[in-house]
């Protein structure tokens, strides 16, 4: 099912140049075709209801979700923003984000999944960790949650995140070692692109597991939230039924058409 991958041999690469340059244009291409695949995406099967926290990537806010919110609503689903503003990855909004989370799954009587972009979902899989009796599963875009620290990332963002986070290029790698290796207690999927150009794709892949899995798709970091074969995924595994996880059917249709073999982290 997978092509292994010894992701130390790229942990302390980032992206490459051209793929970091071609980021902008790529974006408006999955903007658009997202508003032309729209009626055949919003026909996917229905949801069952459950509730969804969507966390934005780092510098973003609710609005940059704002369109995936909009389709999980058309699915039947109830997501909810995240509130905390601009994600500048400082311990600060971290904080703010648990206590959230906290208050709003308290008033909850179903378990709620999560839906992280790049930084969004490395928190999302933190919470996951700290409340897994809380969370269905757990899908990320575009997250370097395997990363060591900033060499995988671009060098303008990784300054750029030191800036907004006030932490040092040390203080950044000590938090990502501190992560465990260990897949989640509960389902995860992890989509990725290896011509993302913000961080280096094989940060973004998850230990192959029983409730863990990695799918690759065709396109840019920052446009994931608005990727049509993004929303296609998102809609399979958000319409499985609880307790009944299995992984994406690349195979089925003309899936293998669209999407390449994904890659496990070894």
């Amino acid at each position: 099912m997978y092509e292994e991958v010894e992701v130390v041999e790229h942990r302390q690469k980032g992206p490459s140049v051209w793929d970091s340059a071609t980021e902008l244009p790529r974006i408006l291409l999955e903007v658009t075709s997202l508003a032309y695949s729209w009626p055949l995406l919003t026909s996917a099967p229905r949801g069952d209801g459950h509730p969804i926290l969507v966390l934005p990537g780092f510098t973003a806010g609710d609005e940059s979700t704002l369109v995936l919110r909009r389709f999980l609503s058309r699915l039947n689903y109830v997501p909810h923003a995240w509130e905390q503003g601009q994600n500048t990855g400082s311990f600060e909004v971290q904080e703010r984000l648990v206590a959230h989370f906290y208050r709003l799954t308290a008033n909850l009587d179903r378990k709620i999944s999560l839906i992280g972009q790049s930084l969004g979902g490395v928190y999302a899989r933190a919470l996951a960790r700290q409340f897994p009796d809380r969370i269905r599963q757990v899908i990320t875009l575009g997250s370097p949650f395997s990363s060591q620290g900033p060499e995988a990332t671009n060098a303008l963002v990784a300054r750029l995140f030191q800036y907004m986070s006030g932490m040092t290029a040390e203080e950044m790698r000590d938090q990502m070692l501190v992560l465990p290796e260990a897949s989640l207690s509960v389902p995860t999927t992890a989509i990725y692109s290896k011509s993302d150009g913000v961080v280096h794709w094989s940060s973004c892949l998850e230990l192959d597991g029983e409730q863990s899995e990695n799918v690759e798709v065709l396109g840019s970091h920052s446009g994931m939230a608005h990727n049509p074969l993004v929303f296609h995924v998102l809609a399979d595994r958000l319409a499985q039924p609880e307790g009944e996880w299995r992984p994406f059917q690349r195979g089925k249709g003309c899936r293998a058409l669209l999407f390449p073999k994904p890659e496990a982290r070894s």
